[in-house]
């Protein structure tokens, strides 16, 4: 069995998370520049073996796509011809920033750990992950 990878898109970062080979255990894996991902996975799947490939679907309040969504669209056609026998699924990511957030100021972090961008979309994938291995 192989686990499954969730990524936090966005513009500028994506956070990364990954499971377990079991898919029992979500845990963060890393936040790459977006525009270095698809050599960052092809790295990790020639190293590991990916079953799925979960990516967060922003929205906005009222259901509507958010503006990072057409963005995302480009990268979901580029990984489909790159990597054709990796399924990819969608998960409402509404509030996994926020999410986020709360988690590290519940777990002790500093101001200053908290500023951590990177981080913040790290645990985001995470909790992609996370929502995706509850809804299974």
């Amino acid at each position: 069995m192989g686990r499954i990878l969730a990524i936090d898109y966005g513009t500028k970062r994506t956070g990364i998370a990954v499971t377990d080979e079991l898919q029992l255990i979500a845990s963060g894996l890393t936040t790459v520049e977006t525009h270095g991902l698809m050599p960052f996975l092809s790295t990790y799947f020639s190293n590991e073996t990916v079953d799925t490939l979960v990516i967060g679907e922003p929205t906005q309040k009222d259901g509507t796509p958010s503006s990072v969504e057409g963005n995302i669209q480009n990268f979901i056609k580029g990984f489909s011809v790159k990597f054709p026998n990796i399924p990819i699924v969608r998960v409402d990511e509404r509030y996994t920033s926020k999410m986020a957030f709360q988690t590290m100021i519940d777990s002790g972090l500093k101001k200053k750990q908290r500023q951590n961008k990177a981080l913040v979309d790290e645990i985001s994938a995470t909790i992609i992950l996370q929502q995706f291995l509850y809804t299974k």
